[in-house]
C-alpha cells in the first residue's frame, strides 16, 4: 500500500495533498474493500509493472454493509480498539505518511512524500517502531523519477484597479 499512495501522492494527484486525502478518505461513501491499480493513473511507464508486476486491479468500496439488526451501517473512525483485523495503519500528514505497524501497536516513522515509490519496504512489524529510520532500501541503477513539483502556496494577486482619490 505504502509504494501506491507515494506514487498517487507524486503522480496521478500531482502532489497535491488535499486531492489524495479527499480520495482515500472523503470520497469513499462507506470504507474501502480494496484500495487498486487505479492510484497509479498518469504514473510514468513502467512504473506498474514494477511496484505490481503488472498486475491491475481497480479500488472497490464496500457496499449494502449493514448492522446484524439489518439497519444501514454508518462509517466509524478507526481506533486501536476496532482495527484488531488490520495489519497497518496509514496517517497522512503534510511531510509523509506515518506507517503504523498493529502488531506493535506503537506510532510509526514518516514516510516522505518524495520517497520514491519503488523502494523496498521491509514487511517485518518490529522494524516500524518510533523513532527508528524508516525500514526500507533504495533502488539502486534505476533512472531517476521526475514526480510533478510540489504547488505552490497560492499567491494573493495585487489589485490592478486604479486607487480611488
Amino acid at each position: 500500500m505504502l509504494p501506491l499512495l507515494l506514487a498517487a501522492y507524486q503522480f496521478r494527484f500531482r502532489r497535491d495533498i488535499e486531492a489524495l486525502s479527499r480520495y482515500v478518505i472523503d470520497d469513499v461513501v462507506f470504507a474501502w474493500d480494496e484500495i487498486g491499480t487505479d492510484l497509479l493513473d498518469g504514473s510514468p511507464p513502467g512504473l506498474l509493472q514494477r511496484l505490481t508486476g503488472g498486475e491491475q486491479w481497480p479500488s472497490r468500496e464496500m457496499t449494502d454493509v449493514v448492522n446484524l439488526d439489518g439497519t444501514p451501517a454508518e462509517r466509524e473512525t478507526v481506533t486501536q480498539d476496532n482495527s484488531s483485523g488490520h495489519h497497518w495503519g496509514y496517517i497522512l500528514h503534510p511531510v509523509g505518511i506515518e506507517v503504523i505497524s498493529r502488531q506493535i501497536d506503537h506510532r510509526g516513522p514518516v514516510i516522505s512524500w518524495d520517497t520514491d515509490p519503488r523502494a523496498h519496504f521491509s514487511e517485518a512489524f518490529e522494524l516500524w517502531m518510533p523513532g527508528s529510520p524508516p525500514p526500507m532500501a533504495l533502488p539502486r541503477d534505476l533512472p531517476k523519477l521526475t514526480p510533478f513539483p510540489a504547488r505552490p502556496a497560492a499567491r494573493v494577486r495585487a489589485s490592478t484597479r486604479p486607487k480611488r482619490r
